[in-house]
């Protein structure tokens, strides 16, 4: 191989530190994401409409009537995301201010802060640092994996939750800073501004076997700057005249329909169908917008978690590339959803169509199978080395077999 085995191990580490910083954002969400934007306008002729009639009539007499101070805010977010729950599907749902919070920040890709993932320590009641991001003002404060968090300001880490202490510096009206944090049991006083923090969700290597050369990127999230970040890592492998190119969506979970769009428009062309919808019974196709063929074999990995966008990604480029799929059954979600932004920030995401592979298939419930089925070796979750990464060395032995 071109790359040491320790640069192979390193590259890997990275990739699950993408996959836990996306899962750490998102968790508690439903997982199988694939949106479209949607304006939060909603027209409707409440004079002709029954039903909201009622509602309107019940929401006053509950407003005017109840014998305590009514938060008509929280009651209004209540009754959608009751009608979310009334829709028994599993991806239409209500987010409060948190989970909205943390959602577009997966979704968008940035975020305004210092650029850290933390977990509460039970022991000490301080906060965990479990992760830096690169280039954000916490890696060049000199924070490290390991730091204890102390304080931020004049708010002590024991008393707050890990919700609590990132709220403070994300959504707080100043950009400077004091953190308090513990290291090898010596306390350090840091100061820090924050600024715009891009998350990576793509990284590449390059390989060589038997005289190939094999691009590798993986995707951890089809966030909206993936695209971007995809193209300048394909660009970097394409310039050392790969013969093969592995496609990594293991492990994630999906993302903006965008996203895909952009990626899948760099392999097809105007004749070829990226995707199908199908709505109230009627069906559109999405065609490519691509001009040049690619001179290499792609080969895709995903696994049980690869969910909605990645499945759009691999549906594509399997039906009209014929791209062979190492690894396991992907989750099957065949549906998509459109965002709705409330005005006090708030949002929900609901069902509205269903999406179809480019030969016409609903995966729902079903995943896409793969061509070789391999099982992920245990032991890669302890090491996260290549060698133990049976998924990938499986896809390195059916290129070399070519």
């Amino acid at each position: 191989m071109k790359d040491s085995l320790e640069n192979t191990k390193k590259a890997f580490t990275t990739r699950e530190t993408i996959l836990l910083v996306i899962l750490g954002l998102i968790i508690g969400l439903s997982f199988g994401l694939l949106f479209k934007n949607k304006s939060n306008t909603v027209q409707v002729d409440e004079t002709n409409n029954k039903y909201i009639k009622e509602f309107i009539k019940n929401y006053d007499y509950i407003v005017n009537n109840y014998y305590e101070d009514i938060d008509e805010e929280k009651l209004i977010n209540s009754a959608i995301a009751g009608m979310m729950d009334s829709l028994d599907d599993p991806y239409s749902m209500y987010f409060d201010e948190e989970e909205s919070d943390n959602f577009s920040i997966t979704l968008d890709g940035s975020y305004k802060g210092i650029g850290i993932q933390i977990t509460k320590d039970e022991k000490t009641g301080y906060m965990l640092i479990t992760s830096v991001f690169k280039n954000s003002p916490a890696e060049e404060a000199g924070l490290i994996p390991g730091d204890m968090i102390i304080s931020v300001d004049d708010k002590l880490a024991k008393d707050l939750e890990t919700s609590e202490l990132s709220s403070i510096i994300r959504n707080g009206d100043k950009d400077t800073y004091n953190i308090k944090i513990l290291r090898d049991n010596k306390e350090k006083n840091i100061v820090l501004n924050k600024k715009t923090v891009e998350l990576t969700s793509v990284i590449s290597e390059m390989y060589e076997e038997n005289n190939k050369k094999i691009g590798y990127i993986y995707i951890g999230v089809f966030a909206n700057n993936t695209y971007t970040q995809f193209k300048d890592e394909l660009e970097k492998l394409e310039k050392e005249n790969i013969d093969y190119l592995i496609l990594d969506v293991r492990g994630n979970t999906g993302g903006h329909l965008t996203a895909v769009d952009a990626i899948l428009d760099i392999f097809l062309n105007e004749k070829q169908i990226m995707y199908q919808f199908e709505q109230n019974g009627k069906i559109t196709k999405t065609y490519g917008t691509g001009k040049d063929n690619k001179d290499y074999e792609i080969v895709l990995l995903g696994d049980e978690v690869s969910a909605s966008a990645s499945e759009v990604l691999i549906g594509g480029l399997k039906d009209n590339l014929n791209s062979t799929l190492i690894g396991k059954k992907t989750y099957g979600k065949g549906t998509v959803q459109e965002l709705v932004k409330l005005s006090d920030g708030t949002q929900y995401k609901i069902t509205v169509k269903k999406w179809l592979t480019p030969n016409g298939t609903w995966i729902n419930d079903n995943g896409i199978t793969p061509d070789i089925e391999v099982e992920l070796d245990k032991k890669y979750y302890e090491t996260y080395d290549l060698k133990d990464d049976t998924q990938f060395t499986a896809a390195l032995n059916y290129i070399k077999s070519k």
